[in-house]
């Protein structure tokens, strides 16, 4: 199973990794579209940590024994085959009982539509998360685990 590996000691701060994350996550797919369109800034799948010289990008570690999935009242958490932890929309009601629950603090609310807003899909569908592609430092990579 491949996981994200986050290494700080090579993080530069530079926050690419949100801009890439919320513009694979856009309907347009094109940075300048997704960040001049007019329903504002997307939310990117990654809370940046940063304290002093120190930074960082955090996203959901698919947990084996996940929290947010035990506590999701209508299974709009889920896992795919791959353990991937993923969010249907469609099912969620807004409890956000997933974000009380998750130990990373890395779901984000979409306080607008009262449902949970972002959480990182492991970019499902492409070859490497948008992360992990546009880290220009290595900072964010992929390991496999078995």
């Amino acid at each position: 199973m491949k996981k994200i590996v986050i290494r700080e000691e090579y993080c530069l701060g530079c926050r690419l990794c949100e801009v890439h994350c919320a513009t694979a996550h856009s309907k347009s797919k094109n940075i300048i579209k997704t960040f001049k369109s007019a329903q504002g800034r997307p939310l990117s799948a990654l809370v940046f940590e940063e304290q002093g010289y120190t930074t960082f990008a955090l996203q959901c570690r698919h947990c084996k024994d996940a929290p947010c999935i035990e506590s999701c009242l209508t299974s709009a958490m889920y896992k795919d085959k791959h353990g991937t932890v993923l969010h249907d929309t469609e099912k969620c009601v807004g409890c956000w009982m997933c974000i009380m629950a998750c130990p990373f603090g890395v779901i984000k609310p979409d306080l607008k539509e009262k449902k949970v807003g972002s959480k990182c899909d492991f970019c499902t569908g492409r070859e490497k998360p948008a992360c992990v592609e546009h880290c220009p430092n290595h900072a964010i990579i992929l390991k496999e685990y078995r």
